[in-house]
């Protein structure tokens, strides 16, 4: 009998023991990440990306509401659609011209700024639009400076050198006549790494005028603490044109064109859904947290001033706005190109949907 129960107890034990070699799979610890919900198991995310057509597809956010129809292409399954399961990776600046360089990154969303470096070497080209203006330039209240000949002399600040609120603030004030030299111009500029450090300057006068991405500049003004002297979307001469447009990776247009039209129809999907429904695309936005701005009934605002809808004919407008900011951007010394014509030509590229 004792011998049987020890018998016994060592087939338990032994039976214990290859439980606990077993996984488990009812509670495995997720470290694979596919979309934009977050985490998933990383044999269900290989499982999944293989009903995809294209595969996993990398695209950068921001936190800027500028990028919200790669939220909403995300969201509203539009890329899954199209045979894409989408990843979104945070990117600076000058991470996304090397992912548009090596082809990590098929497209994305970019303003003018991204012109020199296109003229510099990077392999990227125009492929699409999204919006007009969302810059700004806010001045404290009750300022005295109200047009851009108040601004000579004095200090704006940026968010940096070269960046797209420097560059339009260049654009505005060289069309006034002011001298924008990088060097010897009429103003000044102040780069800021924190805008709401920016915002601080200007209360306590560091700066004279601050140039910022919305929505900042906006909820400043609804606060009361600033007015705005300048409006990219609004302003006669650059409003109802193209800012923010959609650049595509030179590599993926030549090796895989297909792609490039499936990414640039979800986006398009995207922008219309914004445009058609914009409380809806607010409410994602800001409760999924895709961008900074919290306030729905603001980010509502700012997509209808900001016309993300797919218009006829969109080709030659685009095809137009980035000729007139190659003009312009020539006009004010930010490209060297003799022909500015032929190089608008060169770095738009019309891709089939």
């Amino acid at each position: 009998m004792l011998t049987e129960y020890r018998h016994i107890m060592k087939g338990v034990a032994i039976f214990g023991a290859l439980l606990m070699l077993m996984p488990a799979a009812g509670c495995s610890i997720t470290t694979g990440q596919t979309g934009a919900s977050g985490a998933s198991d990383d044999k269900s995310a290989s499982a999944k990306t293989a009903t995809y057509k294209y595969g996993t597809v990398e695209f950068p956010k921001s936190g800027s509401l500028c990028s919200s129809p790669i939220a909403i292409a995300v969201e509203r399954g539009y890329f899954q659609k199209e045979g894409i399961n989408p990843k979104l990776v945070t990117a600076d600046t000058e991470t996304r011209k090397i992912g548009l360089d090596t082809g990590r990154f098929p497209v994305t969303n970019g303003d003018f700024q991204f012109f020199p470096s296109i003229e510099q070497g990077v392999k990227t080209s125009v492929v699409g639009a999204l919006h007009k203006g969302c810059i700004k330039i806010a001045v404290k209240k009750g300022s005295a400076i109200k047009n851009p000949q108040d601004l000579k002399g004095k200090t704006i600040g940026v968010d940096e050198i070269g960046g797209t609120p420097y560059m339009a603030s260049n654009l505005w004030l060289g069309d006034a006549g002011l001298n924008v030299d990088q060097k010897n111009g009429d103003v000044k500029y102040l780069p800021f790494d924190d805008a709401n450090l920016e915002f601080q300057a200007l209360q306590n006068g560091q700066i004279d005028a601050a140039a910022l991405w919305d929505p900042l500049p906006t909820i400043q003004e609804q606060k009361g603490t600033v007015d705005i002297i300048f409006d990219l979307g609004k302003n006669p001469k650059f409003a109802k044109r193209f800012c923010c447009f959609l650049y595509g990776s030179n590599k993926v247009i030549a090796d895989n064109p297909q792609k490039m039209s499936a990414i640039l129809r979800a986006l398009n999907n995207a922008r219309d859904f914004i445009a058609q429904h914009p409380q809806e695309a607010a409410k994602i936005i800001t409760e999924k947290k895709y961008s900074t701005i919290t306030d729905q009934k603001l980010a509502v605002q700012l997509f209808k001033d900001y016309d993300y809808a797919v218009q006829p004919n969109e080709d030659q407008r685009i095809q137009s706005d980035v000729s007139y900011f190659s003009e312009g951007l020539k006009k004010i010394g930010f490209l060297k190109t003799n022909d500015p014509a032929a190089f608008s030509t060169r770095i738009y590229k019309h891709i089939d949907q």
